[in-house]
């Protein structure tokens, strides 16, 4: 029993020393894991080890970033790539944006002066006409006989008239020779006077009746468009019809009607009173396109208290018919022109804390931030009044990526290709390509 118990004794040990042995190489493992992490964290942006400079990995060493033994391996900040624009000299004008309506200069609605049945109608709705031109026509007939009764009265006291005067004549005569009376020659005399004035008042009768008829022929008061007419062939017209016969509104030239802000008015009264022409356009809802160009022509007398602003009004041409009555448009009016004003574009323009500035670009290729004045401004420029110079280069893209001292690249610049060629065709640069075709590989 004693022997068959010995080897049962014996085989403990080896069991126990596999365990430990197990526990020692599961440590060592992990350790090596931890230890081979920790080296992959901490290495240089740069790569692989041994791409930090030959004087040390610091930054500020010969081997780091800026130092003297710095290469390709180093972490260095890339040059933002940036837009630029210069600073030029430009004449900008001044002006006022309003909303206006187009209002006819004249209308006016054809009505008949005499009445009578509309014998015919010579124009059509929607056409052109000219002042004078002849638009419709009312039945002479009646007043042709008016004017014939007007003329044979005139020319029977005309006759009278003619009689009475000679009548006087031999009275005068006989009363030199003593063989008259005076009484009778002032009494003929005082029938030629009444005589004389029956004939000046069949005159104006006369006079009368050929203006009548010339009114049955109803011309157009004005030159402008013709609206819808109202009457047909055969009706009875007259003058006392509201609706007349048609409407007439001019479009050549034609008014713009819009609204100056009080505070804008002191200039514009100024400019006016100077004797100055404004400008003025008449664009489009949108703003994208002109449809005609005139001036300004009268601003009314009082501010609307509800609204602060003054009514105005502006003058165009409108030869190409581009502007209807009432119709809204867009009014820019010019009130005056800055001479040779630095003008930059809007987007070099930046705001911030401390007010406006621009980014100006240095002969290093390095920005400096610079306090800038703004004036006024138009669609894609602004004008800077204060802080900039006439010929400076400023930045308009990749701003937000910049501070003070920041290095840029200009697009196409040659630079950037033979810095990359360079790094590649170094040592470590080819030690870096390596690594990363075996990491690929992997």
């Amino acid at each position: 029993m004693d022997s068959q118990a010995k080897p049962t004794l014996n085989a403990k040990p080896p069991k126990r020393s596999r365990k430990l042995l197990g526990s020692v190489i599961a440590v060592a493992v992990m350790a090596a894991l931890g230890g081979l992490a920790w080296y992959l964290t901490h290495q240089p942006a740069g790569g692989a080890p041994g791409a930090q400079g030959a004087g040390g990995p610091g930054p500020g060493g010969p081997g780091g970033p800026g130092g003297p033994g710095g290469g390709a391996g180093g972490r260095r900040m890339p040059a933002t790539t940036v837009g630029v624009a210069t600073a030029e000299k430009a004449d900008v004008p001044v002006t006022l944006e309003a909303l206006g309506t187009v209002t006819a200069a004249a209308t006016t609605t054809v009505r008949p002066q005499v009445s009578g049945i509309l014998q015919s109608v010579l124009f059509k709705e929607g056409q052109m006409v000219k002042a004078g031109q002849v638009l419709a026509q009312i039945d002479p007939r009646q007043f042709e006989m008016a004017l014939m009764q007007a003329t044979g009265n005139r020319q029977r006291d005309e006759a009278q008239l003619e009689n009475a005067k000679l009548t006087l004549n031999r009275y005068r005569t006989l009363l030199t020779q003593d063989s008259i009376a005076r009484q009778d020659v002032d009494t003929q005399a005082a029938l030629v006077k009444q005589l004389e004035g029956t004939v000046l008042t069949d005159k104006a009768a006369e006079g009368t009746a050929k203006i009548n008829l010339g009114y049955t022929k109803v011309v157009a008061p004005i030159s402008g468009r013709v609206g819808l007419r109202v009457v047909d062939i055969g009706n009875l017209v007259s003058s006392s019809d509201t609706g007349g016969l048609a409407v007439i509104t001019q479009l050549s030239p034609i008014d713009v009607e819009f609204s100056i802000p009080q505070d804008s008015v002191p200039g514009v009264a100024q400019r006016v009173n100077d004797g100055a022409t404004l400008p003025a356009l008449a664009l489009n809802r949108t703003r994208t396109a002109t449809l005609d160009s005139g001036a300004f022509k009268a601003m009314d007398n009082q501010i609307d208290t509800q609204t602060g602003t003054v009514k105005a009004k502006a003058r165009f041409a409108n030869t190409k018919l581009t502007l209807f009555p009432s119709q809204f448009v867009n009014v820019r009016l010019e009130l005056n022109t800055i001479k040779d004003a630095v003008m930059v574009p809007v987007n070099a323009l930046r705001h911030g804390n401390s007010g406006d500035f621009v980014y100006v670009l240095k002969e290093d290729k390095t920005v400096t931030v610079r306090p800038v004045t703004r004036g006024v401004a138009t669609v894609d420029k602004v004008q800077v009044t204060d802080g900039l110079k006439l010929g400076e280069q400023v930045i308009t893209e990749g701003a937000d990526r910049l501070k003070e001292g920041a290095k840029v690249t200009l697009p196409g610049a040659k630079g950037q290709g033979a810095g990359a060629a360079g790094a590649a065709s170094s040592p470590n640069g080819e030690h870096r390509r390596r690594n990363k075709e075996g990491a690929a590989k992997q």
